[in-house]
C-alpha cells in the first residue's frame, strides 16, 4: 500500500493566478477562498487570481494567500478521495500541514499567518537583512564560511533544503560577505534572493515572541495525521508542541532535507506538493530519486496526479 505525504509550500511560491481554475471548478476549493475573505477582510480570490506581483510579495499578503491556495488544493484531493499518511511544509506551509491534520481550524490559521507575516516583516529594517541561496557546497563549510563572515554581523543557515542547497540569512553586508567566501571555497553559486527580511534567523526573534501572544487566543488540537516538524525534523507528539514549535520556527533553521528523510523513514513512498509551485517536488527528488513525487497546482496537474496516484494505490 503506497503511503502518502502531503507537503506544503512556504513563501516565494506565490503567483498571480494560483488556485484560479481549480476554485471555478471546485465549489470545495472556492469555498476556502470565501472563509479566508471573510476572516481576513478582504478578497482573497483578487488577491490570488489577479493580485500583481508586488502586491502578492508584501509578507502579510503572501503567507495567507499561499496558505488559502493550498488548503483548497487539499480539499479537492480528498474530494477525489486522496488523504494523506503524514504532512509537513516549509515554514508557512508548516501551518498548512496543520491544517490538514484538523489540529488548527483554517480561519484561525489564516488570520495568524497574515499576523505572522507582517511580524516577520517588522522584526529587522527594509534593507537590513537578507537571505542568499547557496548551491554546491557541504553542510560543513558552509557554516564553516558563516563562521569567517560573522565579524560583519548576524548570518546564520536559515533553510536546509535538499543536497547542496543551503539558505544562509542575517544582516546584509554579512550575508553579502559570506558570499564572497563561499564563492572563493568553491561554491557553485551564493546569490543574494529578492527578498525583504533575514527569515529564520535569530534577528526575528522579536516575531516569534508576538507571534506566540495570536497563538495563545486560537484553539490547537492534537494531530489527526502526523505532521513534521521544521525546527527538529520530528513528528510534533501533541498540541502543547505545535505551539512551541511555531514559535521557535521563525528565528531556527528549516530542516527541510532533515524532515524529508525522516518522512521517508516512516514508510512514505509517494509524495504529493501541494500549492503553488514545484520548488518542494525539486528537492524531494533531489533528497532521493526513488520516491515518487506530483504537484498539484492547477487542474492539469491535479487530473495527472489523481490518475497516477489510483494506479499507484491499485497497483500496491
Amino acid at each position: 500500500m503506497a503511503k502518502i505525504a502531503c507537503i506544503f509550500p512556504g513563501q516565494g511560491a506565490q503567483y498571480s493566478g494560483m488556485g484560479k481554475d481549480i476554485a471555478e471548478n471546485y465549489s470545495q476549493a472556492m469555498k476556502i477562498f470565501e472563509i479566508a475573505s471573510d476572516r481576513l477582510g478582504i478578497d482573497m480570490k483578487k488577491l490570488c487570481f489577479e493580485g500583481s506581483e508586488e502586491e502578492l510579495k508584501k509578507t502579510e499578503n503572501t503567507q495567507p494567500s499561499i496558505l488559502t491556495t493550498s488548503i483548497a488544493i487539499l480539499e479537492v484531493l480528498k474530494h477525489h478521495g486522496i488523504q494523506p499518511d503524514v504532512t509537513a511544509g516549509l515554514s508557512l506551509g508548516e501551518y498548512s500541514a496543520l491544517v490538514a491534520s484538523n489540529a488548527i481550524n483554517f480561519a484561525d490559521a489564516v488570520e495568524v499567518v497574515k499576523k505572522r507575516g507582517k511580524y516577520m516583516q517588522e522584526a529587522v529594517p527594509v534593507g537590513e537583512g537578507t537571505m542568499a541561496a547557496v548551491l554546491g557546497m557541504q553542510k560543513d563549510d558552509v557554516v564553516e564560511c558563516l563562521k569567517m563572515a560573522s565579524g560583519y554581523g548576524v548570518v546564520e543557515a536559515a533553510n536546509y533544503n535538499c543536497p547542496g542547497q543551503i539558505v544562509i540569512a542575517g544582516h546584509t553586508k554579512a550575508v553579502e560577505h559570506a558570499c564572497s567566501i563561499m564563492k572563493e571555497k568553491g561554491a557553485k553559486r551564493a546569490m543574494v534572493l529578492p527578498v525583504s527580511a533575514p527569515f529564520h534567523t535569530s534577528l526575528l526573534k522579536p516575531a516569534g515572541d508576538k507571534l506566540a501572544a495570536e497563538l495563545e487566543k486560537i484553539q490547537v488540537k492534537d494531530l489527526e495525521i502526523p505532521v513534521v516538524s521544521n525546527v527538529n525534523a520530528q513528528v510534533i507528539m501533541d498540541k502543547y508542541e505545535i505551539k512551541r514549535c511555531l514559535i521557535e520556527q521563525v528565528s531556527s533553521s528549516v530542516l527541510w532535507e532533515d524532515s524529508v528523510r525522516h518522512m521517508i523513514d516512516m514508510g512514505v513512498d509517494t509524495f504529493i506538493e501541494v500549492g503553488p509551485g514545484k520548488s518542494l517536488s525539486a528537492f524531494v527528488k533531489k533528497i532521493d530519486k526513488e520516491v515518487a513525487v506530483f504537484n498539484v497546482e492547477d487542474l492539469e496537474s491535479l487530473e495527472k496526479t489523481i490518475t497516477n496516484i489510483r494506479e499507484r494505490l491499485e497497483c500496491s
